[in-house]
């Protein structure tokens, strides 16, 4: 939450206490304004009527849109962006919020700590606008960004003009943040840096509790903890939607139902086994186009509630069933729908309503991305970058291209500390492709760790028995394997967080070669 006047910023802030509203924060200064999570909560807090301005280390087309709107804008960091906005505007800067990276070493960061202004995360600036709406607040190791951007569709088609602010852009909408005209609002939370507690939603979804991101937590039983703190963000009365078929999520319920029960949350489950509350179907067969999916859906009780108190026992009797056809594959996103289904259920919507609604959900950037075709082999972009997540999506992808067609990966795994930590993961998981190029790691924030390289995945990957096509290569060297294995119905993926995703067009490029 708020921290103290002129202190860096906790991502994981003060969690006994609640966001500040947009009216105080007063004049609002972004650092990072151009990145994916910042803009968004610039977007949302100039719908609120909050002045704003900000400074990027490049310069870059989202931009252009802060400048049309009036906002002044700053390209690379410098202690006098602070004054030289403020005498634009005429107004003092009375807060700043920064993103993860704008931290101590930040000229504007350390000049705005030396003046002694409000400094806060980007998630305490969303945790502002937030304030006032009935909030969700979609967390998990994976598929947090799917299922906002499920969920928010889903009300969106549903008529209640949520606001909401996801990691990707929202296909269908354009954007990853807008300002609607209802009383819900639906945000990803984010557990890798804890930030996910600076939030007091109503409904808090949790999709899965897996141990990553262990370069900020140091812990699985650190990263369990900090799912445990976020239940008791929930609000009284409010709801706890989560996922039965994970393992860690189902140690963190019996942990939490006990506490959530005395304050009077809802627990309402989903998955595929009996006692779900939310029960997704066996079948599952791909129904809609060539990468879509049908399944049913059922409701336990007698369709009156929206969930089951926290606490109960017992198998419920399901009575109410819904068909959900999806335009995206795979049982993960099976699940993910469910999850968006049950809360259209707390909005007070009924099952077939919902069923209805995530029809028209086509996908999130970056998430089985599609970025081309030629001769009949497609081209998908994913952010996978944990073993569970390629173990995901390569299913998708077989289960898309059915039993003739072959799906080629190509992999960048994602720093250098979760390389080493997963890496026979990485391998087990990517043994699923027909072919494989494991590209070098991709650094992001971090500097190299002696030994560690993308051989940790390829050796032991190409050293198995059930050993996939392919190697560790270069980027180019890549671009031409995969565009010489694929034929007509194969898919092609290229998988991680990094900048592998620019690699799309390039394939689909040399598909045409």
């Amino acid at each position: 939450m708020t921290t103290a006047t002129g202190s860096e910023p906790s991502p994981a802030g003060e969690p006994g206490r609640d966001p500040l509203t947009p009216a105080q924060l007063g004049r609002v200064h972004l650092l990072g304004l151009a990145g994916v999570g910042v803009s968004a909560v610039a977007r949302l807090l100039q719908a609120a009527g909050v002045p704003i301005s900000g400074t990027d280390g490049k310069e870059l087309p989202v931009l252009d849109e802060f400048r049309a709107a009036g906002a002044p804008v700053r390209v690379g960091y410098r202690a006098e962006n602070l004054s030289s906005v403020e005498e634009e505007t005429g107004e003092p800067i009375t807060t700043i919020i920064a993103s993860s990276i704008a931290t101590a070493g930040n000229p504007e960061h350390d000049e705005a700590v030396r003046r002694g202004l409000r400094v806060l995360h980007r998630s305490e600036g969303l945790a502002a606008v937030m304030s006032g709406r009935r909030s969700v607040a979609v967390a998990g190791t994976h598929g947090k960004t799917t299922t906002s951007s499920m969920t928010t569709v889903l009300l969106e088609q549903a008529g209640l003009e949520p606001s909401f602010a996801v990691g990707a852009t929202v296909a269908g909408l354009g954007v990853n943040a807008a300002a609607g005209g209802g009383e819900w609002f639906v945000a990803e939370a984010d557990e890798s840096d804890g930030s996910l507690l600076n939030y007091r939603p109503e409904v808090a979804v949790i999709t899965n509790v897996e141990a990553d991101h262990l370069d900020h937590h140091g812990t699985a039983e650190a990263v369990h903890q900090v799912f445990v703190d976020f239940t008791e963000r929930i609000l009284d009365g409010g709801e706890l939607i989560i996922c039965q078929d994970d393992d860690g999520a189902r140690r963190l319920l019996a942990e939490v139902c006990p506490a959530l029960a005395r304050r009077g949350v809802t627990v309402t489950t989903y998955g595929s086994s009996a006692e779900a509350d939310l029960r997704l179907g066996e079948h599952i067969e791909a129904a809609v186009g060539a990468l879509g999916q049908r399944f049913v859906v059922t409701r336990a009780g007698n369709g009156e509630d929206s969930g089951v108190t926290a606490g109960t026992s017992g198998v419920p009797e399901h009575r109410e069933s819904a068909e959900v056809q999806l335009a995206v594959p795979g049982r993960h996103n099976a699940l993910n729908a469910l999850a968006a289904l049950a809360v259209g259920l707390r909005a007070g919507l009924d099952l077939h309503e919902g069923a209805q609604a995530l029809e028209h959900f086509q996908g999130a950037a970056r998430r089985f991305d599609h970025r081309g075709e030629h001769r009949g082999v497609r081209v998908y972009d994913d952010y996978a970058h944990h073993p569970t997540e390629v173990a995901a999506v390569l299913a998708a992808a077989r289960s898309a291209v059915g039993e003739h067609g072959q799906v080629h990966a190509v992999f960048q795994p994602h720093l250098f500390s979760r390389t080493s930590l997963f890496a026979e993961e990485f391998a087990e998981a990517l043994a699923a492709a027909d072919t494989v190029a494991v590209l070098e790691i991709y650094p992001a924030r971090e500097e190299p760790l002696p030994g560690v390289t993308s051989g940790l995945i390829a050796d032991p990957l190409f050293a198995r028995d059930d050993a996939p096509r392919g190697a560790r290569m270069g980027r180019e060297d890549a671009v031409r394997a995969v565009a010489d294995a694929a034929r007509s119905g194969d898919i092609v993926l290229t998988l991680g967080a990094g900048d592998v995703t620019a690699l799309g067009p390039d394939l689909v490029e040399a598909l045409r070669g």
